[in-house]
């Protein structure tokens, strides 16, 4: 079994509220494209939403995607990462930016900062034979051996900010449900820096990471057949690099990630000479920490995700809940915080 979207989050019907949202996105990314001069009569087709969640609402018109980043969003730091994805030593890597002429801080009623970029092709989540799982990793090595380019230190990674967060989401959407207990008990378990409490240990804290690994974070771009680029750096930045092998390895675990696509995965990051594992041996010291919290991040998405849609988990999201229930009941390696 493989997944290439357990704990990515579908677009939902636009309310009445973020309508005007998403209509100047499109009409901001329109103005972007180049197909044909202003004065001609347009007949290009409408745009296309592709996601309107709360940390993010993105709008495609032909070649050109706007996305609205959260409204209460760190805005400094999400220049600093915008300059990550431009930076020349990235290139290959990150999916760069689009430059909008004029400020580009307000869309609809509510102020938020909106960013352009290429389309680019995205994974076919129907044919998860084809999912680029040794792509993904040598981009993920790539990156983790690239110094930041930045005069400043670049932001901190936010994965396990992003984990506390689904966690508290739970909690709010299932108040006092017996179901949570087992998702609780697992992230309890966790040192304090993987639940976003305290810094990373600091021998591992210093190397460029994505933040948020999954098969919907990359794109072919020039689509439809350029090579695989990394997009979505909203949690980009410094911390240690095993977190973005962490999804795969808690799929890996829990038996949502079929074993031939990790080993692919894992021996392609090895070979591109990534720094998170040992070249050779036993990835787990390194992996465990991270893997348990993004075991308990994708329950925790899920359990929340059932909640809202009036549901029971499907297989795979409970192969997540019921990881938690297990890991809960033995220490993670390394709890100590020396490593990762």
């Amino acid at each position: 079994m493989t997944s290439t979207s357990v704990d990515r989050e579908p677009p939902t019907p636009a309310s009445a509220s973020r309508e005007p949202v998403i209509r100047e996105l499109g009409t901001l990314a329109h103005r972007l494209r180049l197909h044909h001069p202003p004065e001609t009569p347009c007949t290009c087709e409408p745009p296309q939403l592709l996601a309107d969640r709360p940390d993010g609402t993105v709008v495609r018109s032909g070649p050109v995607v706007a996305k609205a980043h959260a409204a209460d969003i760190d805005r400094d730091a999400l220049a600093a990462r915008l300059a990550l994805a431009s930076a020349p030593q990235l290139s290959g890597i990150l999916l760069a930016p689009l430059t909008a002429p004029g400020p580009p801080d307000t869309a609809g009623a509510v102020p938020r900062p909106v960013t352009f970029w290429p389309y680019g092709t995205p994974v076919d989540p129907r044919d998860p034979d084809a999912a680029p799982w040794a792509d993904a990793a040598v981009l993920l090595a790539r990156l983790h051996r690239t110094a930041s380019p930045l005069p400043l230190p670049a932001p901190p990674m936010r994965g396990p900010v992003k984990a506390a967060r689904a966690v508290d989401r739970m909690i709010a959407a299932l108040p006092g449900d017996a179901a949570v207990l087992p998702v609780q008990a697992a992230w309890h378990a966790l040192p304090a820096w993987a639940r976003g409490e305290a810094a990373s240990p600091a021998a591992r804290s210093g190397f460029l990471c994505h933040g948020d690994l999954h098969l919907g974070q990359l794109v072919r771009h020039p689509a439809p057949d350029g090579p695989w680029l990394l997009i979505d750096v909203d949690d980009a930045g410094r911390g240690d690099p095993a977190w973005d092998l962490a999804r795969p390895a808690a799929w890996y675990a829990a038996g949502v990630l079929a074993p031939e696509d990790w080993l692919l995965f894992l021996d392609a990051y090895r070979s591109a000479g990534g720094p998170a594992v040992p070249p050779e041996g036993d990835p787990w010291p390194q992996l465990d920490v991270p893997a348990r919290a993004l075991t308990v991040q994708t329950a925790a998405v899920a359990l929340a995700k059932c909640a809202a849609e009036g549901r029971e988990p499907d297989e795979m999201e409970q192969l997540m809940i019921d990881s938690c229930a297990r890991i809960a009941t033995f220490p993670p390696e390394l709890a100590a915080g020396s490593a990762s």
